[in-house]
């Protein structure tokens, strides 16, 4: 294991996909030249919630600062491999823009007309469908209780999340960061500053701003210095499942009820929340599988007839670093502790969003502001408040 120095500029907290993003935007700045530090626990990427993520995108979101989010995450993304190159070997992140399809019961008939006008007044190229236009454009689709879609034409879909991970990593290194494996165990103050981390491995660096992007283990690292980030774990199951007469080019389909599936090489992924009774805070990685038959599958049968007839092959679970407050991210600095900032909370959109929180986070740390994106309403300080910034649709 590589030694840290005694003191950087910048630590972060985290080295996931937005650990890697921050690391990335300060090293690839032409208006920095401080020391960058990373500090990952799980440097293999095991249980990383990012590589256990599904990798989507999509500019469907309730709240407007998530869908210029979004848009921003999407440019980036096609613009990647030239700008994550090294040495002209260029990154290919498979990125899929099957879009995506949200659908409505009459409840939800007004909701998702207000979210398409907001998002298309923004620049997102998204469609309203009537419960005819849905029967024609996916004959596949079950149309019971449905009464209305909106679907992604462009810059939705997904992608190889760890590819996305690992080329911000090996981009932010080559470009002067450093990436050690360690655990942060405390963090240093003096008086209302942060200057350093005692981490497990027995040493203690030093900083100027330390960042935490710690993901579904967020909260942990706030509570060091004495702060209530209302962030927590929130395991979620995907069951990978196999249909011969499934739909392979359906877009990303979330039904009113929350169940989602896509295709996935030749097979299938569905997800959907879990029941109030489950424990989904739970940090371990064991899938929930007695959910598939009672619950999961009867609802993939409603949503596509075919699915009556599939085989599920197989399961995984990963973490959402769930906003409990409020469903949406927390990123900028602590109201009252200088030099400690916040990434976190995404509540399952982190890795779509990583670029533009990444830039985000950088253009702080350089400017002392935001200027791509201003994502001032992101801060700690509506949570402090108990003013909540509500983002209804997490998937």
């Amino acid at each position: 294991m590589v030694t840290p120095a005694a003191s950087y500029d910048v630590v972060i907290i985290g080295g996931g996909v937005m650990g890697c993003a921050i690391a990335y935007f300060l090293a690839a700045s032409d208006e920095f030249d401080g020391a960058v530090a990373v500090i990952e626990r799980d440097p293999g990427y095991a249980e990383c919630a990012t590589v256990l993520s599904w990798g989507g995108i999509r500019q469907q979101f309730s709240t407007p600062e998530n869908v210029r989010m979004s848009l921003y995450g999407a440019a980036f993304l096609k613009r990647a491999p030239e700008l994550l190159a090294i040495d002209g070997d260029r990154p290919d992140f498979g990125f899929r823009e099957q879009g995506y399809l949200f659908l409505a019961s009459e409840a939800g008939k007004a909701a998702i007309t207000r979210n398409v006008a907001m998002q298309t007044g923004l620049g997102a190229k998204v469609v309203l469908l009537g419960a005819r236009d849905l029967a024609a454009r996916f004959p596949w689709l079950g149309l019971e209780g449905v009464v209305a879609g909106a679907l992604g034409l462009s810059n939705e879909g997904w992608f190889d999340p760890e590819r996305l991970l690992r080329a911000l990593r090996r981009k932010a290194v080559a470009l002067g960061a450093h990436f050690f494996q360690d655990e942060a165990l405390g963090i240093v103050r003096d008086g209302g500053r942060v200057t350093g981390v005692r981490l497990a491995g027995g040493d203690d660096i030093g900083c100027g701003v330390l960042v935490n992007a710690a993901g579904p283990r967020a909260a942990a690292i706030a509570a060091m210095v004495g702060c209530d980030l209302p962030v927590r774990p929130r395991k979620r199951t995907t069951f990978v499942f196999e249909c011969r007469d499934g739909p392979l080019d359906a877009p990303l389909t979330v039904a009113p009820s929350g169940v989602a599936f896509r295709p996935e090489g030749g097979r299938f992924i569905a997800i959907m929340p879990p029941p109030d009774d489950a424990d989904s805070q739970a940090d371990d990685l064991v899938p929930d599988h007695a959910l598939f038959e009672p619950l999961v599958w009867p609802a993939l049968a409603r949503l596509v007839p075919a699915f009556s007839a599939l085989r599920q092959t197989s399961a995984w679970a990963g973490h959402y670093d769930f906003n409990v407050f409020d469903h949406n991210a927390v990123i900028g600095p602590h109201p009252e502790i200088a030099g400690f900032l916040f990434c976190n909370g995404f509540s399952g959109h982190g890795v779509q969003h990583a670029p533009a929180a990444g830039r985000a986070v950088a253009e702080l740390i350089i400017h002392g502001e935001f200027r791509t994106l201003d994502a001032s309403a992101f801060s700690y300080a509506r949570i402090a408040a108990g003013r909540s910034l509500n983002e209804a649709n997490v998937v």
